[in-house]
């Protein structure tokens, strides 16, 4: 994985407003199936990670994982997890990760 395309392609996302953050509004977009791909940061407890792997295997949806800050790093938004939203910039983000 090259965390610098990975760090940028975050940082785009989230400055095209294709990204969702917040508890809540992530698992929003997941149950309505408006998110792509989850993004969940490695910092996450393991409570918060099996909410978001219970949630997106009910949906259909990718759960990826982030090295420790990545996520922070990227957007400049503290949180855990980042809802991206279906497009080109979601397929690059899956495509990189796997």
């Amino acid at each position: 994985m090259d965390e610098k395309k990975l760090r940028g392609l975050l940082g785009l996302c989230c400055r095209a407003r294709q990204c969702v953050f917040g508890e809540d509004a992530c698992l929003k977009a997941v149950r309505t199936q408006e998110c792509a791909v989850l993004v969940l940061d490695g910092n996450a407890s393991d409570n918060t990670r099996d909410k978001y792997r219970q949630a997106c295997a009910r949906a259909g949806i990718p759960l990826c994982e982030v090295p420790c800050s990545l996520l922070q790093e990227a957007t400049g938004r503290s949180g855990v997890a980042a809802a991206i939203r279906p497009g080109g910039l979601a397929e690059q983000i899956c495509g990189l990760l796997g």
